[in-house]
């Protein structure tokens, strides 16, 4: 067919192969050697849609505001801003629901933000395309490609469509697709069996660009048909499940409700039971209820996980989401790329072999490199710097440290024919004029297997393939370099087969990307905390072995998947099961690394999935923790992932899980701390009901409130920046399932420092009231001689707690460890926390107008004295706790 196709249009809902004879495609397309008609092209575009990445609908803003607003631990802080409104304390209040409101906030945004992945992939397609129809060129937009459109594509054109080679050849990088930063050549031709569709060498996908070259291509897929697309729909399809400690807070905060209101009921009934009026068993069931409230740990949550992402920050690691500071701490399984993640991302002439020594002299390894520099096409652009193939890069690079610097422009000079590198062959050759301008110098360089194969008789083929097997081994990637000198006269021939054949075999070069200096320890430190490492890459399974060992991963047992495309899932799920060995995934494609990420979270594990292209971001939004490249990765996989590395360093993922665990144990500090106090606020209400209204209301309900939201706040956050305690990377990664409130912090918070602290509180209530006369059952209200005397009890209450809350502040920031084992001082944040706290508590005591609002009293000079005894008392008392239980573990 030579003219512009007419007839039916092929069916949207059965895709072409684009691998079949490309008369049979152009036939399934309708489409002809001169491409579409525009009344063709119009036709398709109705019925195939526009040629671009389409999102399904977005969810409500205000449906995903509502469920923020509803949070278990929200409607908590609606419940103490509801009393607070009822205690005609209207400042409390709206500072309450300014609380929720910035916290339901935060988290939509973040939500909103992993939607941006698949817009941003939007970006990848060029605005214009350059398309032949009616038998002529013209520039269309891009989203008005259809399938059977015939286009031009030249150097630096961004591909438009999933497309065909009709005629001529490209340079393409599609690093975004397959992860591999070397271009590869895309040729018009016949298919190869065996391989992907992306490893096909005469495709090329949307949104990848052509580096060099010219050609012509049929488009076979458009919009969400393409490879671009599908990746697209894969991030839609993978969306992001709440981080453990997401889930955890929510358990905690409904088992705090669930407590709170099942105490307020209780009492209530036993209040009234006991002969109570009904409006005092009304106020103690309030109080119970605000008592039982942690107010300030949701926003302490969030304020200290914002911490831990500033110092992240500064470390090379930005965390997008604030949860996701903690999934860090619990990780124990890292997906980690190799290129540039595991190496430097700069390859290196590592090695060479010449016939017929394995340590061949000087001379020879020159003449070696020399030659495999003049069979390049790198270029130096104005600037300097080299530009092309990393490989070749490295061989000129080469070749300058020996002594024989290449110059690009001196190189084509003397060139007289190029036949440039086949992906069927494997091999470039070149024809060049010899330094004594007599005769012509046939070079080929190329795979060893390529090569050899071409040897005159009597080369030593055999050697030379063993050694490029030992080189291969070792992780390099290997080239043989071979010549053939012309007869003088002759001139260029102009078939590559007259070129490529009778060669005499220079010897082989090993190239190699060097693993990061700090990437080993990073590993080893990994090892050390019970981590496991596997590397998913779209390399060659030998390369990324190589760099394992290199590095440690696979200490003492490694298992290479070679084609991990064609892993099922049985097999898969048998290899992650077993104990002590890290996998290398070789050739994985975009399926691969979602299968691989799904396969370890059904088995339990926290994964940290690292990645840098496009076809990486369904993995890196399925994973726990997705981590892009900030300096090599595309847009799209920052926009999926949830942590970015500025410096595309594996080392800093360890660093960034280190801190992760240290902000978890600081958040579980800060839980201690904040609960120690409810059974001091709650213990007042019990001993008002169970003595039937004999004992005064020791605490009032704005008291508490002031504690919760004005006393405590700052000491919490203080313990967010505690440093780690020894040996956090010497233990084990804690269970997913493991809460973020345990039975023993219960046991430290509720039964041991709350009960102290409730002991301490009580005894100085009891001791302002006695040293007035009071006995029980005396009338302590307004206008009774005992009112300032009570009014004065209440503070004296009040200000125990908080004095208790420093003592609980000094104990709670280690779990284990002494307390000179970090140093009492070595936090400064927190002295100036109970600085501050012991200020504000004092403004509320001794401020005539605060004394007012909240039915506080000045303390007398022995009430001071007796709850300054206080903090010594509670921290002590867990001092010789730890040390007993650091003996018994001992033992």
């Amino acid at each position: 067919m030579t003219e512009t196709a007419a007839g039916p249009d092929p069916s949207p809902d059965t895709e072409p192969n684009p691998l079949e004879p490309l008369p049979l495609l152009r036939r399934e397309l309708h489409t002809g050697l001169l491409g579409l008609s525009s009344r063709e092209a119009e036709r398709r575009l109705a019925v195939y849609g526009p040629n671009e990445v389409r999102r399904t609908a977005r969810t409500s803003v205000l449906r995903e505001l509502l469920r923020q607003l509803v949070h278990p631990l929200a409607l908590l802080l609606w419940a103490a801003a509801a009393l607070a409104f009822i205690a005609a304390i209207e400042v409390l209040g709206w500072a309450i629901v300014a609380v929720v409101l910035v916290n339901a906030g935060f988290a939509l945004v973040q939500e909103r933000q992993a939607e941006r992945a698949v817009e941003t992939l939007a970006s990848y397609l060029p605005a214009q395309a350059q398309v032949i129809r009616d038998g002529q060129p013209q520039h269309v937009p891009a989203r008005d490609l259809v399938p059977g459109d015939l286009i031009a594509l030249d150097e630096g054109d961004r591909v438009p469509a999933d497309a065909r080679l009709t005629e001529g050849g490209i340079e393409a990088d599609l690093s975004m697709l397959t992860g591999e930063s070397t271009p590869v050549e895309r040729v018009a031709g016949p298919g190869l069996e065996g391989l992907s569709l992306l490893q096909e060498p005469n495709l090329v996908f949307s949104g990848t660009t052509a580096t060099e070259g010219q050609a012509r291509a049929v488009v076979f897929a458009t919009g969400d048909h393409t490879e671009l697309g599908r990746i697209a729909a894969l991030s839609q399809r993978t969306r992001r499940e709440p981080s453990p400690l997401e889930t955890q807070v929510k358990k905690v905060a409904w088992l705090i409700a669930a407590v709170a209101v099942a105490m307020g009921a209780v009492f209530l009934v036993l209040g009234v039971a006991v002969g109570l009026p009904l409006t005092d068993s009304l106020m103690f069931a309030i109080g119970l209820l605000v008592a039982n409230v942690p107010e300030g740990l949701l926003p302490t949550i969030t304020l200290a996980l914002a911490v831990g992402v500033r110092v992240l920050a500064r470390q090379g690691a930005v965390i997008k989401r604030l949860s996701a500071v903690e999934t860090l701490g619990s990780t124990n399984v890292i997906c980690t790329d190799k290129t540039g993640t595991l190496t430097r991302n700069q390859m290196r002439l590592h090695s060479t072999w010449t016939p017929p020594h394995e340590t061949p002299s000087g001379s020879e390894t020159a003449e070696l490199v020399r030659a495999a520099a003049r069979c390049t096409t790198v270029t130096r652009e104005s600037d300097g710097q080299l530009h092309g193939d990393p490989t070749e890069i490295a061989l000129v690079e080469r070749a300058a440290q020996q002594a024989a610097p290449l110059v690009p422009a001196d190189r084509d000079t003397h060139r007289r024919a190029c036949f440039r590198f086949d992906p069927r062959l494997r091999r470039m050759s070149v024809v060049v004029r010899t330094d004594d301008h007599d005769s012509l110098c046939v070079i080929v360089k190329g795979a060893p297997e390529s090569v050899l194969e071409l040897l005159a008789e009597g080369e030593p083929s055999a050697e030379a393939q063993a050694a490029a097997d030992t080189l291969a081994a070792d992780g390099m990637r290997v080239l043989a370099v071979a010549v053939r000198e012309l007869p003088p006269g002759t001139a260029a021939p102009p078939q590559r087969q007259d070129v490529e054949r009778d060669l005499h075999l220079l010897g082989l070069v090993g190239l190699y990307d060097p693993p990061r200096p700090e990437v080993a320890e990073a590993v080893g430190r990994c090892h050390e905390a019970g981590l496991t490492v596997h590397i998913v890459t779209g390399d060659n399974g030998a390369t990324a072995a190589a760099v394992a060992r290199a590095v440690g991963i696979g200490t003492p047992n490694l298992h290479v998947v070679a084609q991990s495309e064609a892993i099922d899932d049985h097999e898969l799920d048998h290899l992650l099961r077993l104990d002590g060995t890290e996998i290398v995934f070789a050739r994985s494609s975009p399926e691969t690394k979602l299968k691989v990420a799904d396969a370890l979270r059904a088995h339990g594990q926290i994964v940290a999935m690292t990645g840098d292209g496009v076809n990486d971001a369904p993995a890196l939004h399925r994973a726990h923790i997705g981590v892009a490249m900030g300096l090599s990765g595309t847009d799209v996989a920052r926009e999926a992932s949830t942590m970015v590395l500025t410096d595309d360093n594996f080392a800093t993922i360890v660093t960034a899980i280190e801190s992760g665990r240290r902000v978890y144990d600081n958040v579980r500090k800060f839980i201690v701390y904040i609960f120690a106090h409810l059974t001091p606020e709650v213990v007042p209400f019990l001993v008002f009901a169970l003595s039937g209204g004999a004992v005064p209301l020791p605490l009032t309900v704005l008291q508490i409130l002031a504690i919760d939201l004005g006393t405590e706040t700052l000491p919490a956050l203080a313990l967010g920046r505690e440093r780690a305690e020894p040996g956090i990377m010497s233990r084990p990664p804690r269970p997913s399932s493991q809460s973020v409130i345990n039975k023993d912090m219960l046991i430290r918070s509720w039964g041991w420092l709350g009960t102290i602290s409730a002991a301490l509180v009580m005894t100085a209530f009891f001791y302002v009231l006695w040293r007035a006369g009071w006995h029980p059952g005396d009338p302590t209200g307004p206008g009774t001689p005992l009112h300032h005397a009570y009014l004065t009890a209440t503070t004296a209450t009040f200000a125990g707690i908080v004095t208790c809350q420093v003592g609980t502040a000094i104990a709670a920031r280690t779990d284990h460890a002494a307390l000179r084992d970090i140093g009492f001082f070595s936090n400064p944040l927190l002295l100036a926390g109970i600085a501050f706290e012991l200020v504000f508590t004092a403004a509320l005591v001794y401020a005539p107008p605060l004394q007012h609002l909240f039915g506080t009293a000045a303390l007398p000079l022995d009430a001071v004295l007796l709850i300054a005894a206080f903090p010594p008392l509670v921290w002590g008392s867990d001092e010789i706790r730890r040390w007993a239980r650091r003996r018994h573990h001992r033992s």
